[in-house]
């Protein structure tokens, strides 16, 4: 059988050629050195080539017949820009505008020009201490960055640009890998929910509004507000009474779209309240009358969105678009966040709707994997906070249980 060639280190460039790269060890330091063409300048037009001249280099460096060569190291905005141009295509947009944000707001500054192989555990666990203790980021957010890090680390030694011995110090071993800053006793990261008389209140705000069929599946199915936003009318079993959590709506590059699910656990049924059946059957039956004069008015309102397998579809598909047409986005909510705040008092965030959701069933005593599928948790120890967390409901089904003793 034919011998297979090492292909390690070998790459492909955009314009078709092959390209490799190979470490030297200077001053009991691994430097890396990348080449596309031959030593008479011809560029590498094939994989075996590549791989022939890889191991051709490799050999004469160990037997010292390279010489005089300026060993080049990569800084870390050069291990950036070879994950940006080939190594995330797979990841979110979301998650894509997450990460360009972090990195050219803060890490690009303080790290990029710095070599990769440079920079120590210590260094990195103090710019982390600094933002979450001087300028006082929040632990979540901060750990946004020791992400980022791991990142950077391990693609710059899946690139070949970090050896073993100084990646495993800076991302495995358990006693000097990077790591977060001691949490601190006040963050808050309570789950927050609204109380019965908060939510009545929010009832009778919300009753005959705009956004009343966005409030109740909130409030009824724990949605997140993309999923919401994102639902068509298809999506909706009535027979069954269950929603298909399939799509979300997201604006990108300013456009909105209907776009993939962040996570496989995401995509889900979730059941639905009488009283929620009951409001969207009226509503579907209403947009879907043979009004003339709505449907006149929904064609020339809709808007054309694109789908998340890129077909172009009507608003009129989605079960929060108006009665005469015109699309509800994710940033409807806004205005009612405000009005809420300043006129009720009330600290109205969408999201706390899904907090309430999934308090209340797990203080009726839903089992935790199946709140976890309802709420569309990929973490078991995201569902676990709505049992561990305190509301008056729970402070009063403790004092009933007590009062059994």
């Amino acid at each position: 059988m034919k011998k297979k060639l090492d292909e390690t280190g070998v790459y492909q460039l955009k314009n078709g050629n092959w390209g490799f790269r190979y470490g030297v060890v200077v001053n009991g330091k691994t430097v890396w050195k990348r080449h596309s063409k031959d030593e008479n300048g011809q560029p590498f037009l094939s994989k075996k080539m590549a791989i022939k001249s890889r191991q051709l280099i490799i050999l004469k460096t160990k037997n010292g017949l390279l010489k005089n060569q300026n060993n080049s190291r990569v800084t870390v905005e050069e291990v950036w820009n070879c994950y940006c141009e080939s190594g995330r295509s797979d990841k979110a947009y979301t998650t894509i505008k997450k990460q360009d944000s972090l990195w050219k707001n803060h890490i690009q500054k303080r790290f990029g020009f710095r070599y990769i192989d440079d920079i120590s555990v210590g260094e990195i666990n103090d710019y982390l201490s600094s933002l979450y203790y001087i300028e006082e980021k929040s632990f979540k957010y901060v750990e946004s960055f020791l992400k980022m890090f791991y990142l950077i680390f391990g693609q710059a030694y899946s690139r070949d640009f970090l050896d073993k011995n100084t990646y495993d110090k800076l991302c495995l071993n358990k006693g000097t890998k990077i790591h977060m800053p001691k949490f601190k006793t006040n963050e808050n990261t309570d789950i927050i929910i609204f109380s019965e008389s908060e939510l009545k209140t929010l009832d009778r705000y919300f009753k005959g509004t705009n956004a009343e069929t966005a409030y109740l599946i909130g409030k009824y199915c724990g949605l997140r507000i993309n999923e919401c936003y994102g639902l068509k009318w298809e999506n909706i079993n009535f027979e069954e009474g269950y929603i298909s959590i399939e799509q979300q709506m997201q604006y990108q590059d300013g456009l909105i779209k209907l776009v993939p699910l962040k996570t496989k656990n995401a995509k889900r049924k979730v059941y639905v309240p009488l009283k929620l059946k009951v409001h969207l059957q009226k509503k579907y039956e209403e947009f879907h009358s043979d009004s003339t004069t709505l449907l006149d008015q929904r064609l020339q309102n809709q808007t054309y969105i694109s789908d998340v397998n890129d077909q172009i579809i009507s608003s009129n598909c989605l079960v929060n678009t108006l009665k005469n047409g015109k699309i509800q986005t994710v940033n409807s909510m806004k205005y009612h966040s405000n009005k809420i705040k300043t006129e009720l008092g009330i600290n109205f965030k969408y999201h706390y709707l899904r907090h309430t959701y999934g308090t209340n069933l797990a203080n009726n005593n839903v089992p935790s994997h199946i709140l976890r599928s309802q709420m569309g948790h990929a973490n078991i120890n995201v569902t676990m906070q709505y049992y561990l967390g305190t509301s008056e409901s729970g402070i009063d089904i403790l004092k009933t249980c007590i009062n059994k003793i």
